[in-house]
């Protein structure tokens, strides 16, 4: 049932304040920037020791792979990075064998904008994560300006596969030692923001926000918890202190902080699960609103994903966004006389997030860090030029340093990546500096100006139809569930028909908002209705677990 909203969207403004601040770096932060260093240090020394630096960009390609998964359980990070793998490798192909066939600039930017297109639609679909496809189209768009032969593709994609199962091995290295690190850390974050809820007293903002941030963490270690597979004794020890943090969100005057926070450090050692004793009664009050919504919250995140392709629909804007942008980038630098046009295609495709106001700010993030990146180059580039194992070393140093500040902010890394991509050009030889420099410059106002520009003519319309639609399917799956419940004897399954159609409505309507929220040329979204249907269906869903035997907490408490 469609409801009114007004005529007209709100006014849109472009963020500046807060876009270049500086966050706290990742709790992992080191992981991630020292996997990258293992993953890429073995391939260059030892083509260094050959004397075949000019392969540096295949290897390269795989190595760069250990970027992803860091966050996910070891279960699930095998498939992911395992995935990665060969989506690389799929674009590298492509790319070869392209520029194999013709040096057509046009063709080229053409085939790199359309491959940059796939690897975002993909990215976004199996929610891959950080760096998402911005790793795979820098390589593939550089890979289809490098001179090239048919014959030569099999040994250079032979080298990046190569590269891409040491990848694949670092990354699942440190499951050997914290075979449970990834989860346990997700449950201590879930158990330290629980705490810090507890003690923010008061209705204001920082309550608010602690709120906020338990519930956030809370979502994540579920998430963590229900990709790890079979049910476990450490799984099923994590669940019940998931359960403890959120029940201090539910009823945070009767929590204690300091318990929360002596199990979160507990996890973050190497010792035992801590016991979560004394555990939390069966059933919280049911005039509790904040019990219930979390416990169905609980519920929605057992829900399996949906299909690839069912997923693949509402992401058409985003990928025919980024073919345009990508495309227009390239076409203006070679307009230009830009030599490397795939560093103004690359630029494009990095800044495509949500909706067009986060794009904006990325495009600010990207544009700065690149500028300062540049004159971290010409600060370097001396000491590269001592020698082709400078030239390594310095690629390594700025690789760390990229990965260990790029989770502070997106412009802080730039500026570690930018002067290794300059130096990687320098594998096969030395360029002119200041020429390479302004080409860089040149291409990356040209991607930025020209991929936002094309961000706001390409806009998700239907953002706004997604979301009543959304809204609509979790008001009738509501009356359904309902309905389930007010029978005395539902029929077999009807219970866990109801919770699983409730729960998938819940997540569809919370994905539609994320995606319309601050995208243009669009009707005023409900935001109230989202809320309060949110808000309803988690309710719901808490009395569907209950009537079904408290599933979750029960199974968690066993």
């Amino acid at each position: 049932m469609r409801r009114d909203s007004p005529a007209s969207p709100p006014s849109r403004r472009l963020p500046l304040a807060g876009v270049l601040k500086v966050g706290r770096p990742s709790d992992i932060w080191f992981k991630p920037a020292s996997s990258v260093v293992v993953a890429v240090a073995p391939p260059n020394l030892t083509l260094l020791a050959l004397g075949r630096l000019d392969l540096a960009m295949y290897t390269m390609a795989g190595s760069l792979c250990a970027l992803y998964a860091h966050n996910r359980p070891y279960a699930a990070r095998a498939r992911v990075l395992a995935g990665v793998v060969l989506g690389m490798l799929g674009g590298l192909a492509v790319a070869l064998v392209t520029a194999s066939f013709t040096t057509d600039a046009v063709v080229l930017v053409t085939v790199g904008a359309l491959l940059a297109a796939v690897q975002k639609t993909l990215c976004d679909a199996t929610r891959v994560g950080p760096p998402g496809h911005v790793v795979l189209t820098f390589i593939s768009s550089a890979s289809l300006f490098a001179p090239q032969s048919l014959g030569q593709v099999p040994g250079h994609l032979a080298a990046a596969a190569v590269a891409g199962a040491w990848a694949w091995t670092v990354g699942m290295a440190p499951g050997l030692v914290r075979p449970h690190g990834p989860e346990r850390r997700a449950t201590a974050h879930a158990l330290g923001a629980a705490a810090a809820f507890a003690q923010a007293r008061g209705t204001g903002a920082e309550h608010a926000g602690a709120r906020a941030a338990g519930a956030a963490a809370v979502h994540v270690s579920w998430q963590a918890l229900l990709s790890t597979g079979a049910r476990s004794a450490p799984r099923r020890a994590l669940e019940r202190l998931v359960v403890r943090a959120e029940v201090a969100l539910a009823a945070p005057a009767d929590a204690e902080p300091e318990r929360l926070r002596a199990w979160a450090r507990d996890l973050r050692g190497g010792g035992p699960i801590p016991p979560a004793d004394d555990p939390p009664a069966d059933d919280p009050p049911a005039d509790d609103p904040d019990a219930g919504e979390l416990l169905g919250v609980e519920a929605e995140l057992d829900v399996p994903a949906r299909p690839l392709r069912t997923r693949l629909g509402p992401l058409a804007p985003f990928a025919l966004r980024t073919a345009v942008g990508c495309a227009l980038a390239g076409y203006v630098s070679l307009a230009l006389g830009i030599g490397r046009p795939y560093w103004a295609l690359v630029t494009a495709a990095s800044l495509y997030q949500a909706n067009v106001s986060l794009t904006w700010s990325r495009g600010v993030q990207r544009v700065v860090g690149n500028l300062i990146g540049v004159l971290v180059f010409a600060a370097v580039v001396p000491l590269a030029h001592l020698g082709q194992a400078s030239l390594v070393l310095c690629c390594l140093a700025l690789t760390f340093g990229a990965e260990a500040l790029i989770g502070r902010n997106y412009w802080l890394g730039s500026v570690c990546v930018t002067p290794m991509a300059l130096l990687i050009t320098e594998f096969t030889h030395h360029q002119r500096t200041a020429e390479l420099m302004a080409d860089r410059v040149l291409d990356t106002l040209v991607g930025a100006l020209v991929g936002f520009l094309a961000a706001v003519a390409v806009t998700n319309r239907r953002a706004g139809d997604r979301v009543e639609e959304a809204l609509d399917s979790v008001e009738r799956a509501r009356e359904r569930a309902a309905g389930v419940l007010a029978a005395r004897s539902p029929a077999p399954g009807a219970l866990e028909s109801a919770r699983r159609g409730l729960a998938a409505a819940v997540v569809e309507l919370r994905a539609t908002a994320d995606a319309a929220a601050g995208e243009w040329w669009q009707r005023a979204l409900p935001p109230e209705r989202v809320m309060m249907a949110e808000q309803a269906g988690h309710r719901t869903l808490a009395a569907v677990v209950r009537r079904r035997g408290r599933h979750f907490l029960e199974d968690a408490q066993a």
